[in-house]
């Protein structure tokens, strides 16, 4: 059975939230900016106690994200128009232990950005249900999903799959960039959710059912964003949420090995994935065994975390609601782990993908651990990345290299670190640091710190090596040879660019800072 969440009755629930004001910035400005990040915590007192004067809005805050049980008539007067039995018929709303009360059915609750505010339709989460929860549970928006809204580039395309949908949090966040939105999903109660949550927000998309990229067999998209069943382990579906019936990082591999195949030319493919860390195997060699053959995909795959392996596990049976230290839980737990023993599997790490389809034999595959804390979202970045590995790809030849007339960006700064010498301060450590995105580092000597102290865009590479050379007595040759594969490198990472791609009187020479 799944929920008839029909247009009138989203109509109806609609109106009832925007007369409450059930939106995500009214939610804050009643509780306060401290119990909202209680709340954020897990800590539900403190935002009970700031709705309790907050009329209808404070019914609905305790009803759906405290998960608290509200009397039937403060409910009737929340949610009117829409009637408690049409409410109750469609699982929004649950009879309590009291008779004259009801308890939220769904989580349903207001997210958005600085810009857009929508509402999202899931299933109650462990904790709100009190106890395990259903095989067919339809997760809500979580640290994975909001985590993949963060790292997904937002550049308008024309069309856009959200593949997985699940409750619909990634076709949302696609709606202000994408003009239209495809969305699948392989269980019947995720769709009638996706449904309702696009209903309830007034968005037109086009939701098919069926396994994987069958839906859309010979479509091509330009962008695919995919929040993927990634939980590895034995080939088994406790949870359709989590678990594929794939084993190990199966799921994770079918999506990069076939999502290129589903992107139009110059289209982005961005997703979750996680991969296994086994004994005497490099993590890199394994993911990037994974991408279809001919070197004709450009991939980034960013390790954000690994995992032990029993931690892994008793952090996803946590989540389902399956206590660790009950029999259920240890006979899960027993199973789980004997399959990574038997696997040789030393960690689990997780992470964003990034994939484009590239000319043939001209791909660029790049494995990067970025497990160090840093703020900004990688979604810009994943989008300049492949910015810079195009332009590398036209431009990255000796020839046009040396001709390119390139800049440090403003975000950009070198890091001196020295220790005292017989003759005063020496120098033993030049670090560039980028203080946006992933906070990139790269170690230079000094004869690269000195060329990236002239590159302002004013002079070709050619000639700022020609005079480099002459100020340090090199033969040209060798210093161009030399510092070619560094430039590259640079170029990759966003620590030097053309000239061309920053706005007049922004290209900064480098700074320094540190011991002198």
């Amino acid at each position: 059975m799944v929920p008839d969440l029909s247009p009138s009755f989203c109509a109806r629930l609609r109106e009832a939230f925007r007369t409450a004001g059930y939106q995500a910035d009214d939610v804050v400005d009643l509780l306060g900016s401290e119990a909202h990040a209680a709340l954020g915590r897990g800590e539900p007192e403190p935002a009970r106690r700031a709705s309790l004067d907050g009329g209808q809005l404070g019914t609905l805050v305790r009803l759906f994200l405290l998960g608290d049980a509200e009397p039937v008539a403060d409910v009737r007067a929340a949610l009117a128009p829409l009637s408690l039995d049409e409410a109750v018929a469609a699982e929004l709303l649950a009879p309590a232990e009291s008779a004259d009360q009801l308890r939220a059915g769904l989580d349903v609750r207001p997210h958005g950005t600085d810009t857009e505010s929508w509402w999202v339709i899931a299933d109650l989460d462990a904790d709100q249900r009190r106890g395990q929860v259903r095989a067919d549970h339809v997760l809500g928006v979580g640290h994975a999903s909001l985590s993949l809204a963060r790292a997904t580039a937002r550049r308008p395309v024309d069309t856009l799959l959200d593949l997985g949908t699940g409750c619909g949090v990634q076709a949302l966040h696609a709606s202000g960039h994408a003009r239209r939105i495809t969305a699948t999903d392989l269980a019947p109660r995720a769709l009638a959710l996706a449904a309702g949550t696009f209903r309830l927000n007034e968005l037109d998309v086009e939701l098919l059912a069926g396994p994987w990229f069958e839906p859309v067999a010979g479509r091509r998209f330009d962008q695919v964003v995919c929040n993927p069943p990634f939980v590895v382990g034995p080939p088994r579906v406790d949870f359709v949420y989590r678990d594929s019936g794939l084993a190990g990082d199966g799921a994770s591999a079918l999506v990069v090995n076939q999502l290129p195949g589903h992107l139009t030319e110059g289209g982005t493919g961005q997703l979750l994935a996680s991969w296994l860390h086994v004994r005497g195997q490099d993590w890199a060699d394994r993911v990037s065994g994974w991408l279809p053959g001919g070197d004709a995909v450009d991939a980034w795959f960013v390790q954000r975390d690994v995992a032990d392996p029993a931690l892994y596990v008793g952090t996803w049976l946590r989540d389902a609601g399956i206590d660790p230290r009950s029999p259920q839980g240890r006979e899960q737990s027993s199973a789980w782990l004997d399959w990574f023993e038997a696997n040789d599997v030393a960690g689990i790490g997780f992470g964003f993908v990034t994939l484009r389809p590239a000319p043939a034999g001209q791909g660029q595959v790049v494995c990067e651990d970025l497990r160090h804390a840093f703020d900004d979202p990688l979604g810009p970045e994943s989008a300049a990345w492949l910015d810079r590995v195009d332009w590398l790809r036209r431009n990255g030849s000796a020839d046009r290299l040396l001709a390119a007339r390139l800049v440090v960006p403003p975000t950009v700064a070198l890091e001196e670190i020295a220790e005292p010498g017989e003759d005063g301060w020496r120098t033993v450590v030049r670090r560039l640091h980028r203080g946006d995105g992933p906070g990139w580092q790269q170690e230079l000597d000094e004869l690269a710190a000195a060329l990236l102290a002239g590159c302002r865009g004013a002079m070709p590479l050619a000639d700022l090596l020609d005079l480099l050379a002459f100020g340090h007595g090199l033969p040209t040759d060798a210093l161009v040879a030399a510092a070619l594969p560094v430039v590259r490198d640079l170029v990759r990472y966003g620590m030097v660019v053309p000239a061309e791609w920053l706005p007049a009187g922004q290209a900064s020479g480098v700074d320094t800072a540190g011991a002198r």
